[in-house]
């Protein structure tokens, strides 16, 4: 009798979910870990590196002016530092 109930209702087949644990589940670390180490040495291959002369011209500007900014910045603060000293002692 089963099977002629079955046979008179037509059956749909319900489209099989997924869990959203397998779509949302990551990789192991370590294989992150691998495909990222990959990914940034092949990214390195493509990278065009500056001759040893560029390299240091463009050190030396950097180092001139972070001094250039440093003796400015310590002006500055010892200009403050007398303007307080005289802004103290002229009042007392």
């Amino acid at each position: 009798m089963a099977k002629n109930q079955s046979a008179d209702k037509p059956v749909k087949d319900k489209p099989v979910k997924k869990d959203k644990k397998d779509k949302n589940k990551k990789p192991n670390i370590f294989v992150r870990m691998g495909r990222k180490l990959k990914e940034t040495f092949s990214e390195l291959k493509n990278v065009t590196w500056p001759s040893f002369g560029k390299a240091l011209k463009s050190t030396g500007v950097v180092i001139v002016v972070v001094l250039i900014f440093t003796i400015l910045v310590t002006c500055v603060n010892v200009g403050f530092t007398e303007l307080l000293k005289l802004m103290t002692s002229w009042g007392g």
